[in-house]
């Protein structure tokens, strides 16, 4: 359900994300760059696609739990159930938050929500795809409690949609509102690398949580944010954006010699590393002040680049309200096309030349299969005009490749 509910909403998000662009450039204070905002959208929908397989995780063993465990069963039509329910859930996504900040297996699935090193509307989209292998743990007591699968399910929801619009710069203090609520403000210090903001405000809804713990810091004129991580992603491949923090980790409990330190590192907060492998391997320092990663994405490739992720987003569309009547094999044939696609988009945003190759395999792979297939993926059957559309999409997409990048060297500008 809330991965249907997402996807109807979508229109909503792109309408505000268009009108915050507005206001910034009338401001003249615009916090949009193309690359990055479509690298946040892409790792979004790649969380919506994966969810569709891990929320089993996510759903199903609360479910089962609630099932089978739960001490009693709450009536799902009363209002003290729903209002309950999410406030012990927007105090359990508060230690959630909190323990993916402090401890690395954790912080290896959140960190992608904070590799971007601007703040805006698309930041908000920007989510996990693994968050759900371990997450589902924190939110057991309410199905211990008797809360009702629908009931939690909604009100996770309500949750994750109230976060969308404390992401943005537009928007400054507001006074007692701040005080009680997660707002912008408050969540922008928790996007900061600043020393003096470093993990705080963690709340989702309520920023009480934070007061309460002693975690909550306000927003200083005298300090602005620094957006981003103390280990810059760099790219604006999403597959890596997902696998960045686990490589490091695993690779440094490979290489250290204590099998205790193998095993804390992944418990331990994001940074510790053991002592043999942190002097055999020093780390470089952070700098707060280093360039933003910007590769040039201009004229054509930017236009192309942003017309395949646009028809990209709306097959995933199709996707994420088909999957169920698809087979396991096919669902997951489709889910690897798309995010095969998302994937190249990215390294053709980075003027990597090995993606041109694989973008030119992915087009003529598609539109050999609709053309010779007539249906999509085994399982949905095309009519001649959708065969005929994708056909021109592809086509249209192969002659415009060639002469968009071939001229151009790794960063983008015209070869002479």
């Amino acid at each position: 359900m809330q991965e249907k509910i997402i996807t109807f909403a979508s229109p909503v998000f792109f309408l505000l994300i268009a009108i915050e662009f507005i206001v910034g450039m009338r401001r003249q204070r615009n916090t949009y760059r193309i690359n990055d905002a479509l690298n946040s959208l892409s790792l979004g929908v790649m969380s919506q696609i994966v969810g569709v397989f891990l929320k089993v995780l996510a759903v199903g063993v609360y479910a089962w739990v609630y099932t089978n465990w739960s001490w009693f069963k709450l009536p799902g039509d009363s209002v003290w159930v729903w209002v309950s329910g999410l406030l012990l859930y927007d105090f359990m996504y508060y230690w959630l938050h909190r323990m993916g900040h402090e401890t690395a297996i954790l912080w290896a699935a959140h960190v992608v929500h904070h590799q971007s090193e601007e703040y805006n509307l698309t930041t908000a989209l920007r989510q996990t795809s693994t968050g759900s292998l371990f997450g589902w743990i924190f939110y057991l007591p309410l199905a211990l409690l008797g809360y009702p699968v629908d009931v939690f399910i909604a009100i996770a929801l309500i949750d994750l949609l109230y976060q969308f619009w404390v992401h943005t710069q537009q928007i400054g203090k507001l006074g007692w509102f701040d005080r009680v609520f997660v707002s912008p403000s408050n969540h922008r210090v928790h996007h900061a690398v600043n020393d003096i903001y470093l993990d705080k405000n963690y709340g989702g809804i309520l920023i009480l949580w934070d007061r309460l713990f002693g975690t909550f810091i306000d927003e200083m004129d005298e300090h602005p944010v620094v957006y981003g991580t103390r280990s810059p992603l760099r790219s604006w491949n999403p597959l890596w954006a997902n696998l960045e923090v686990y490589k490091a980790v695993a690779v440094d409990a490979w290489r250290s010699r204590n099998w205790l330190d193998k095993i804390q590192i992944w418990f331990r907060p994001p940074g510790w590393r053991p002592a043999d492998v942190a002097a055999a391997y020093p780390s470089k320092a952070f700098d707060i002040n280093r360039p933003l990663y910007d590769p040039p994405l201009k004229g054509a490739p930017m236009w192309y680049c942003l017309a395949q992720f646009v028809v990209i987003l709306q097959i995933a569309t199709h996707f994420l309200t088909a999957h169920r009547s698809v087979s396991v094999g096919a669902g997951l044939a489709y889910a690897a096309w798309l995010v095969a696609g998302l994937w190249i988009v990215g390294g053709l945003m980075e003027k990597r030349s090995p993606y041109l190759q694989l973008e030119i395999a992915r087009l003529i792979a598609s539109l050999l299969i609709v053309v010779l297939s007539g249906n999509w993926f085994g399982t949905f059957a095309l009519s001649a005009a959708a065969q005929a559309v994708i056909a021109v999409i592809c086509i249209a997409s192969l002659c415009a490749l060639w002469p968009i990048f071939k001229h151009r060297d790794h960063y983008g500008h015209p070869v002479h």
